[in-house]
This record gives structure tokens, C-alpha cells and sequence, in this order.
């Protein structure tokens, strides 16, 4: 496809966007100078264009500090003021899928997320990362211990007391406002283990071989079991037989939104090799919560080019939804649907409209009767651990405030996130006690199962 000329006078790019490999492993991806200097590249040419500004605070960040130096450009902003772009960035990824015009293979090439993700990087490197970060990017190693079944429930209480909510603001800056997550000691893997059938035959279709590894994920694991139940539930009914991996640990989302790269690695050898022996196997896989697919299907891929393994895994791995629309495409879906879910308020979480795979939920609650979706595409402002953050919680309202009043507006019967998360940071910014019910739960309350 040939380019064409934007307004501006420049070229502008009418092709697909393309990623290129992160380079982490390359010393030169560490070189602080080289660094700053594309930082300066980037922010003068987001500077001239400012198409993102309504995202999150990056970039109003970058533009009232521009338009608040003395030149009223680039040049008179303090470094420092970089970093304050940096630390706001949650790698969303919304700024080059929806918005800007000059990412690859524009000549141009901006990528800011992943320039944000080499910044981060380079601190983490440095070992400037704050051990509260750390601390609540430790999802796996939390939840093990929170997990314990007398040590969830003194957590469990913690979290709802104000005073305990206090001391943990002060111990680890989370914001006493800020919805926490329950911790279960009967986890989804346990659950599961003993109720998954295994009398259900594999009925290839499609893009899809009907058997799948469930990857529960640490949130769906320890924080909210009853969602990898209800896929479970969903999936069965639909004659998809499930298995879990023999160990899990996590996908390495909450370490590379701190730019801790050597532990997205760890964990990547912990799971690559178990997931391609049942790739190998014939299995396809999910998982329930967007970041988690997202991290297979694009950021691995990116650290790890030359991996086939990782490569291959990327190309099994799936959204339910979008698995389910995959059967359904092929023939192989239920359409028994015993009960209507009237009108439902959908959020489409960052991370899955990254994915590139088009309203895949919004279109299978569809194919129950009498059922209307409204869809909410903005960001919730959850965003991993961003919005728990005492100094980044009324940022993370602000941001969010689109998507709880279209909420709070639409009278629906149900809203809804695919990211459960994001339907609790939903919750927390309405007015009424409402709480969110999850895709999963809306398609088993439709079966009736």
C-alpha cells in the first residue's frame, strides 16, 4: 500500500502497524543517552501532533510541561519531567493501536509504549525500582502466601478494616480507596482438578482443535476462582474438553509493566516449556483474563523472537470469546440459550481490544435472545496495579470517569468487563452498590447451567 500525505504536509502511513522485536538482551538497550535522545525524538514528535492527549497522564504530563517552559517547546522542558511521562505509563498500548499515525513500519517509527517499556527497563536494571513496586507486581508470590487458608482470611479482614487499610498506604502507598482483592485458599486449579470431565471427545473446527489448556492466571487462581468455574462450565457445555498444565506460575504481565524483564523471563521458562508440550499435544489455550492472553500472543513473542516455542504458543493461544466465536463460526457452538440477559453495559478492556480480534464477547452475548450490548470502548483506568496506587488513584478516577458514567447512565440490566479487575475499578466509581457480573457468568446464566 503506498503512502499518502497528512495535513501536515508529511507523510503519513496507510499501512498495517507492525511491532518489532524488544531487543532487551542488546547493552545498547541499557545506553542511557541513547535513550534520552530517542525520548526527545518521540515526545517532540508526539509534541507536534498531539492526537493522544485524552489516554491517560503521559501525555498531558509531556504537553503541559511543554507549553509551560519558557520556549514553549521540547527543549524547555526539565528531564525530569520525562521520568514523571514514564512512571505514568501503564503500557495500554491505546496510543499505537488507536491513535497515533506514525508507527511503524511509518519511517518514523514510534512505538511509545515500548520506548516507555525501555525506560522502565533501564531503572529496573539500575535497581531503582521501589520495593513496594516490586512488592505489589509479585502477584504469584503474594497470592502463595495470602493463599494459606488461615493467612486469606486475616488478609481478607485487613483489607476491609480502615485502620489496617492506613498502615498498608503507608507501608506500600496502596490507596485505603482503592478495591483490593479477595483471596481464596481453595483455589480455581484445586477446584477444577476433580470436576473437569475428561469423557468429551475433541471435535476439531475451524481455527480451533475443541481441546484446550485452561491457564487459569494468579488473579483467576487465588482472586476470583468462580470465573476459570464458569469458563469451565461454558466450554464443557459446548463439548470443548479442558486440562490444566501440571504448574503454572504467572504470565509475567505485572513484571513488565515495571520494565523488570529478567523476571518476565523467569517465569517464561517456567510456563513456555509446559505449554508446548500440550501445544504439541493438541491442545489449544485460554485463559480468562485479557493481560495474560495478551502477554502470550504479542509481548513474549516480542522478547523472545527466536523462540518457535513461544512463537507457537502464540498462535494456540486464545480469548474464550474469541475461541467460542472461532466454534461458533465453524458450526460447533450451543445455541441453547435458556434465558435473556436484557441489556447489558460491556467494557472492552485495553488489553483485549490490543488483541486485534474485533467485539468477540460483545458478539456472542448478542446470539442470545432479546439481549442488546452497549459497548464502552475507553479505558477503566485499573490499569495492573496503576489505580490501587495512592499517587496514582485520582488519576486513574479521572481517567475512568467516561467509562462510569456511560455505566452509571445506561440503566442496563448487567455491566460487564471481560477484565474482572476492570470491573471492580467500574464498580468502585458508581454511585449505586452495584456490582459488575463477568462475560463468563452472563453466557452460564444465558445456558442456564
Amino acid at each position: 500500500m503506498t503512502a499518502s500525505t497528512d495535513g501536515g504536509g508529511r507523510e503519513g502511513n496507510l499501512e498495517a502497524p507492525t511491532r518489532h522485536p524488544i531487543n532487551w538482551r542488546d547493552p545498547a538497550f541499557y545506553d542511557e543517552a541513547a535513550l534520552e535522545q530517542e525520548l526527545h525524538r518521540v515526545f517532540d514528535i508526539c509534541h507536534g501532533c498531539r492526537r493522544c492527549f485524552s489516554l491517560c497522564q503521559s501525555f498531558p504530563i509531556l504537553f503541559d510541561a511543554i507549553d509551560a517552559s519558557a520556549t514553549m517547546e521540547l527543549d524547555g522542558v526539565d528531564k525530569r519531567v520525562y521520568w514523571r511521562v514514564v512512571e505514568n505509563c501503564y503500557l495500554c498500548d491505546m496510543c499505537y493501536m488507536t491513535k497515533c499515525p506514525y508507527v511503524p513500519p511509518h519511517p518514523w517509527n514510534v512505538d511509545f509504549p515500548h520506548l516507555m517499556l525501555r525506560a522502565k527497563a533501564l531503572r529496573a536494571r539500575n535497581g531503582q525500582l521501589k520495593l513496594a513496586d516490586r512488592m505489589l507486581s509479585s502477584v504469584d508470590a503474594v497470592g502463595r502466601i495470602a493463599g494459606i487458608p488461615v493467612v486469606a482470611e486475616i488478609v481478607n479482614a485487613a483489607n476491609r478494616n480502615g485502620m489496617a487499610r492506613k498502615l498498608l498506604d503507608k507501608a506500600l502507598g496502596v490507596d485505603p480507596r482503592a478495591p483490593l482483592p479477595k483471596y481464596y485458599s481453595r483455589t480455581a486449579r484445586r477446584r477444577l482438578k476433580r470436576s473437569l470431565r475428561r469423557d468429551l471427545l475433541p471435535q476439531a473446527g475451524g481455527d480451533t482443535r475443541g481441546q484446550v489448556v485452561l491457564f487459569t492466571t494468579c488473579y483467576g487462581n487465588r482472586n476470583e476462582p468462580r470465573l476459570a468455574q464458569d469458563l469451565a462450565a461454558v466450554f464443557e457445555h459446548n463439548g470443548i474438553g479442558l486440562v490444566l498444565a501440571a504448574k503454572e506460575r504467572c504470565c509475567g504481565m505485572p513484571k513488565l509493566e515495571l520494565g523488570d524483564l529478567a523476571a518476565v523471563a523467569r517465569f517464561k521458562e517456567d510456563n513456555i516449556p509446559q505449554l508446548g508440550r500440550l501445544v504439541d499435544a493438541g491442545y489449544d489455550i485460554v485463559a480468562p483474563i485479557p493481560s495474560c492472553v495478551l502477554m502470550f500472543k504479542q509481548e513474549l513473542p516480542l522478547m523472545f523472537a527466536g523462540d518457535t516455542q513461544v512463537r507457537r504458543i502464540a498462535e494456540h493461544m486464545f480469548d474464550p470469546f474469541e475461541y467460542l466465536m472461532l466454534r461458533h463460526k465453524a458450526g460447533l457452538l450451543r445455541t441453547d440459550f435458556k434465558t435473556s440477559l436484557g441489556k447489558i453495559s460491556y467494557h472492552v478492556p485495553c488489553h483485549l481490544r490490543v488483541q486485534n480480534i474485533g467485539l468477540k464477547t460483545r458478539d456472542l452475548l448478542k446470539l442470545v435472545p432479546d439481549t442488546t450490548v452497549e459497548v464502552i470502548e475507553r479505558c477503566s483506568g485499573h490499569n495492573g496495579t496503576y489505580a490501587i496506587k495512592s499517587r496514582y488513584r485520582d488519576a486513574s478516577m479521572k481517567i475512568g470517569g467516561p467509562v462510569f458514567k456511560r455505566v452509571e447512565d445506561s440503566g442496563a440490566d448487567y455491566y460487564s468487563s471481560d477484565c474482572p479487575m476492570a470491573g471492580h475499578q467500574i464498580e468502585s466509581g458508581l454511585t449505586s452498590d452495584s456490582a459488575p457480573t463477568h462475560p463468563l457468568k452472563l453466557l452460564r446464566i444465558a445456558y442456564g447451567i
